[in-house]
């Protein structure tokens, strides 16, 4: 299976380091990610933490050389070696979650330093083909939201598709709006970002609204009470999972099996945990669509690769990063992705 493909690859790390990136967003919140660079024989492999705390990734540069990586592995060992190390030295991040995304960032440099130093590439470890990838552009609205800036991107390509996030303030008029470009194709609720800045509280009328108006969506992360579980009877095979989604034992908890999943590699921590979750869904029919992280550098490309080779023309959160700027670009690439004229290791540019 996937995971088997991998965890005995030879990797010898010599050394790492940590780059700092910074970006302003659309959503209007400055981005910080870093990039970690594993080094050995003459190899570079590249991970990116997206931890949503810039203190953090502030602090992290400052341990640059204090963990312990040094050393001969198999991908394996070198995981069990992360397992037994505070990649936070002693601080306490915001979120639990936060513990994952950082050791996916020393995880994902780590597969793709072996998988160099291996002189292969994702794609033929795992026997599959690497295939163009169909993405979505994830944006809020303006505000108050009318729906204008749809219909910008739009005007810009008239194929883009879009992941939305509805908010109570969404009118029936905005609805029937964005309905009516047919270009709508996920809603994202956040109604399962507990204990975050950007959780909702259930909405019944809003979920109505969004259940009814947008009959072809996938409908993500509802907040399910004795009130809100009522509207996705009969709807069930449209709702999708984003937040709770790190491990086979997350999927399995959900309130019935699902027929689609987001798959967000940084939320799962390691590369096992991703890979026996996408051998689960596959050994289920459960489809799956990949999610962004506002990455600003090599963790977009492997969101790309994954998406790639698991789930390459589902409904892709997984848009460029000039997507996420202030002031797109005029010269931002269609969907799909094409495919990486000369792949290397875990990358996909």
């Amino acid at each position: 299976m996937g995971y088997d493909a991998v965890a005995d690859l030879d990797v010898e790390v010599e050394g790492y380091d940590l780059h700092r990136r910074e970006s302003e967003t659309s959503s209007g919140f400055t981005r910080v990610t870093t990039v970690v660079s594993l080094h050995g024989r003459g190899e570079t492999g590249r991970g990116e933490d997206v931890t949503y705390d810039n203190d953090a990734h502030d602090a992290l540069q400052s341990t640059s050389g204090e963990f312990p990586l040094a050393g001969a592995y198999e991908l394996e060992d070198f995981s069990t070696r992360l397992s037994a190390l505070d990649l936070f030295l002693g601080d306490e991040p915001d979120q639990s979650a936060f513990r994952n995304y950082r050791r996916w960032a020393f995880e994902s440099a780590a597969l793709d330093l072996a998988l160099k130093q291996a002189e292969t590439t994702l794609a033929d470890r795992l026997g599959r083909e690497y295939r163009p990838v169909r993405f979505v552009v994830s944006t809020r609205l303006d505000e108050p939201p009318t729906g204008d800036r749809v219909l910008d991107w739009l005007d810009r390509d008239r194929d883009l598709e879009f992941k939305l996030d509805p908010t109570p303030d969404w009118s029936a008029e905005v609805i029937a709006r964005l309905a009516d470009t047919d270009a709508v194709r996920v809603l994202d609720l956040k109604g399962q970002y507990h204990g975050t800045s950007v959780v909702q509280p259930a909405d019944p009328d809003l979920y109505r609204q969004v259940v009814d108006g947008f009959p072809d969506a996938l409908i993500e992360d509802p907040a399910l009470t004795d009130e809100t579980r009522p509207i996705f009877e009969g709807h069930e095979e449209r709702v999708t999972w984003d937040y709770p989604i790190r491990s086979v034992e997350s999927v399995e908890k959900l309130p019935w099996e699902p027929a689609w999943l987001n798959v967000k590699p940084s939320r799962f921590g390691s590369v096992r945990a991703l890979f026996d979750t996408l051998d689960h869904c596959e050994e289920r029919g459960i489809q799956l669509f990949g999610g962004g992280q506002f990455e600003l550098d090599v963790g977009r490309e492997h969101l790309h690769a994954v998406a790639s080779l698991f789930y390459p023309d589902a409904p892709n959160d997984v848009a460029p990063s000039g997507y996420n700027e202030p002031e797109p670009r005029d010269d931002l690439p269609a969907s799909p992705l094409g495919t990486p004229a000369d792949p290397r290791g875990f990358e996909w540019s």
